[in-house]
């Protein structure tokens, strides 16, 4: 990760596209555009990539507000990730990123607006995206040519000018650090949990799982709540 944050610090956001389509999977367009908004708010809050000492401290946070291409770009080039507790999701759907300092809770919002975006677009790429992805009906030789123009199109979301952003200065509510739980066994499956994730039957600890009980999962469309029979 030293040659990562080295991109980072030289803002070569092309270096750091490789990085992330290997995270990712792939390279589209709202991948690198979460790369571009995380340069800026970098910038703008004047710290750089998460470092050791500051993943452990959780020094500063990603607030983002999308489950999307967009968050990887933004865990590839921040370093805050789910993980590592410096990450924070809101299911408000926006393509919008706020970078925090923890020191102050002073931060820096950018804000990507998808209509505006579409004059960056080629000529039939969204009709070509609707067809092969969201309505999986595409040909193997369409779903390549789409392959191309995402890829054509990320490459423009990297040099976007900060012009096409809102980007405002914000001060977050202070958002408590990961705690250190201790652990219980389930006293049906055997598997260990963490104690504010399990609920006491007869004063015997049970996952939620085994107790039947809904729980909360992030999928597609959001955050959801499970039940034991499923989303």
């Amino acid at each position: 990760m030293l040659a990562l944050n080295r991109l980072v610090d030289e803002g070569d956001a092309r270096g750091i596209l490789e990085y992330a389509r290997e995270f990712h999977g792939h390279v589209c367009p709202y991948l690198a555009l979460g790369i571009r908004a995380s340069l800026i708010a970098m910038e703008e809050l004047g710290v750089g990539r998460l470092d050791y000492s500051g993943s452990v401290d959780e020094s500063i946070l990603a607030i983002v507000e999308i489950n999307s291409c967009f968050t990887d770009g933004v865990q590839v080039t921040t370093g805050c990730t789910l993980g590592n507790n410096s990450l924070v999701y809101l299911d408000l759907g926006k393509t919008a990123l706020t970078l925090v300092k923890r020191s102050t809770w002073e931060g820096v919002r950018v804000y990507a607006d998808a209509e505006r975006l579409k004059k960056y677009y080629p000529p039939g790429a969204t009709e070509l995206f609707n067809r092969v992805v969201r309505e999986r009906k595409g040909t193997e030789e369409e779903r390549r040519r789409l392959w191309e123009l995402w890829g054509e199109i990320a490459y423009t979301m990297l040099e976007l000018p900060r012009e096409e952003f809102k980007i405002e200065r914000v001060k977050v509510p202070p958002i408590e650090q990961a705690p250190i739980v201790e652990s219980v066994r389930c006293s049906k499956c055997g598997e260990l949990v963490m104690e504010t994730r399990a609920v006491y039957i007869n004063d015997e600890p049970f996952c939620l799982r085994c107790a039947g009980e809904s729980y909360r999962a992030v999928i597609g469309r959001g955050i959801v709540k499970v039940s034991p029979r499923g989303c």
